[in-house]
C-alpha cells in the first residue's frame, strides 16, 4: 500500500457513505491537491459521497534527474509515447484496486465507486478501473493519456464502463493529442467514452468542474 493512508473526506451532511470516488493526483503533489475540489462540485446531499484521495509513494523520477518525489510510476522520456515503468504503474493500480476493495467492505457497491485520476494518476486510473474485476460506476480521466493502451485486457465486468476524458487544449505537460488518443484508443476497445476540451492548461477550471459535478450526479445517481 502507498506510505500514507489516503485523505478521506466524508459526505457533508454526515449521512452514512453510500458511493465513493477515488481521485489520484499528478506527479509531485498528494491527495491534499484535490482536497478543495470536493466542495466545489456541489453535489446533491442524497448521494451520500466518500471521496478518498491516495497519496502516491516517494520515488525517483528519470525526468527529473532521478529526484525522489511523489509519483504513481517512473517517467523514462518527455515524449509524445510518453515512455514509462509500466510495471510500477500497473503495481500502483494494484493499490488503487485494494482501495476499492475497501471501499465494498465497507459496505458500497462496486457500482456506486467512481475512479478518476489527474495527468500521471489519470494514467494510474485507467489501468486500475479497467482491469477491475467488478463493474464500477465509471472512470474520469483528466489531463492524462492512456499509458497501457497497447497491452491492457478490459475486465468482462467493465467492457461497459463510462469514461469521461477531459483535457485542456494548451496543456504544456501533457500534450492535447495525447489525451486524445487515449480517448480514441478507449473507444476502440468498444467502451462508451466521451471527450471534452477546455481552454486550459495543465489545470482544472470552473466550466470543467461544473461537467465533472454533472457527470458524477448522473453516474452515481444511475449506479
Amino acid at each position: 500500500m502507498p506510505d500514507r493512508a489516503p485523505l478521506i473526506i466524508e459526505p457533508s451532511n454526515g449521512r452514512q457513505a453510500e458511493a465513493a470516488v477515488i481521485i489520484l493526483h499528478g506527479l509531485g503533489a498528494d491527495g491534499h491537491d484535490f482536497a478543495p475540489l470536493v466542495p466545489a462540485l456541489h453535489l446533491p446531499a442524497d448521494l451520500a459521497v466518500r471521496f478518498v484521495l491516495p497519496h502516491a509513494r516517494q520515488r525517483p523520477v528519470t525526468i527529473n534527474g532521478g529526484m525522489r518525489m511523489p509519483a504513481w510510476y517512473d517517467i523514462l522520456d518527455m515524449n509524445l509515447g510518453r515512455r514509462i515503468d509500466e510495471d510500477e504503474l500497473k503495481a500502483s493500480a494494484r493499490e488503487v484496486q485494494a482501495l476499492i476493495d475497501a471501499q465494498r467492505e465497507a459496505g458500497i457497491d462496486s457500482r456506486r465507486i467512481v475512479v478518476a485520476g489527474f495527468s500521471q494518476g489519470g494514467a494510474v486510473a485507467y489501468e486500475a478501473a479497467l482491469t477491475y474485476p467488478e463493474p464500477l460506476a465509471g472512470l474520469l480521466a483528466m489531463s492524462t493519456y492512456f499509458g497501457t493502451g497497447d497491452t491492457l485486457e478490459v475486465a468482462e465486468a467493465n467492457r461497459q464502463l463510462v469514461i469521461e476524458v477531459h483535457h485542456g487544449t494548451f496543456d504544456p505537460v501533457v500534450p492535447e493529442a495525447l489525451g486524445r488518443q487515449g480517448a480514441e484508443r478507449a473507444k476502440a476497445l468498444g467502451l462508451p467514452t466521451s471527450y471534452r476540451t477546455y481552454d486550459m492548461a495543465h489545470a482544472l477550471c470552473p466550466e470543467q468542474i461544473n461537467d465533472i459535478a454533472h457527470w458524477l450526479a448522473r453516474r452515481l445517481s444511475q449506479a
